[in-house]
């Protein structure tokens, strides 16, 4: 039986894929995993929290989406995690069908490429989603691949704020110095992109 006190109440994000609370609560692996029914629900309730709070964070693309690219690229450099979860996500999954919520992360996506689709003054929801995939593939990209980043940046990229994927910049998510030049050329990319 799965009682609430059993595990400090924290995010389930919290728990993959190591549990360090499992360890401070003397809980076992398997415990947490009877929790949530097994691991394979665990990992869709970690993955699902986790990608609705992204969403929220993130927004829509509303206004300039050039500059969405760039709140893009902010909250994965403050967020790691989020986008290692994600590769994970589709390590896990490969093709499947059936990601954790996907209707309503369908739905989610549906709407940016119809807010986007207004911003960018086209009817073609086509045109916008690719649209959409090209300004994340841009913004991430830096953040998915940091040892690319550094090979292509040079050492700099070292003290980018996020630059091995692991540490994040703490502040407004712009940084100084390589990070907030990295920013502003992929928001200057990104406007090149969708003004063409």
């Amino acid at each position: 039986m799965c009682r609430p006190l059993d595990v400090t109440p924290a995010p389930a994000s919290t728990l993959w894929p190591r549990a360090p609370r499992e360890r401070a609560n003397s809980v076992s692996k398997e415990r947490i995993y009877g929790c949530f029914g097994s691991k394979e629900k665990l990992f869709a309730a970690v993955v699902s929290e986790a990608l609705t709070g992204h969403a929220e964070l993130l927004g829509p693309p509303a206004g300039d989406p050039a500059e969405f690219a760039g709140r893009i690229y902010d909250l994965h450099r403050r967020n790691p995690q989020l986008l290692r979860l994600m590769m994970w996500e589709a390590r896990y999954y490969d093709d499947r069908v059936g990601l954790p919520n996907e209707q309503p992360r369908t739905a989610r996506y549906r709407d940016r490429v119809a807010t986007l689709s207004g911003a960018l003054g086209t009817e073609s929801d086509t045109e916008a989603a690719s649209t959409l995939l090209a300004l994340v593939g841009l913004a991430i990209l830096p953040t998915a691949f940091p040892q690319i980043t550094r090979l292509i940046l040079g050492s700099a990229a070292d003290d980018s704020g996020g630059g091995n994927g692991t540490r994040a910049d703490t502040g407004t998510g712009t940084g100084t110095g390589t990070d907030a030049d990295l920013r502003a050329h992929i928001v200057q990319l990104a406007r090149r992109m969708v003004s063409s």
